[in-house]
């Protein structure tokens, strides 16, 4: 089992998760129920599987877990674009956010990439 606060990808989720959840506070009440709510549930998704990864046995279920978060990344990728279209947020929040996105799902995949090779070699 390993310690998810450690791990560097899960830091980065975090604190975007924090971000999301301020820009949202902006939002129309309007969509408290709609966009919101699923911007924060996407967002909360990724440090939260990567989490629970972090507690699997094997590092199959733990990619497994990853390829969730990396999901979650790429439904909020789109409710950023959303959001800016729907003019809730600046461009600017919007490239400063994306950019940070961008890294996570570098990081997740290569992440996933280091799991599974692992998990080939471990078989042979």
């Amino acid at each position: 089992m390993k310690n998810f606060r450690k791990l560097q990808i899960w830091e980065r989720s975090h604190k975007i998760t924090l971000e999301v959840y301020r820009l949202t506070r902006e939002f129309p009440k309007s969509e408290t129920y709609g966009l919101v709510t699923q911007m924060r549930r996407s967002v909360s998704s990724i440090p939260t599987n990567i989490a629970e990864g972090c507690g699997r046995n094997t590092e199959k279920d733990f990619a497994r877990f990853l390829d969730n978060a990396m999901g979650s990344a790429s439904e909020l990728e789109y409710q950023l674009i959303l959001a800016h279209d729907l003019e809730y947020i600046s461009i600017e929040a919007y490239e400063t956010t994306n950019r940070e996105l961008t890294e996570i799902k570098r990081m997740l995949n290569a992440f996933i990439q280091k799991l599974r090779t692992s998990e080939k070699s471990n078989k042979s």
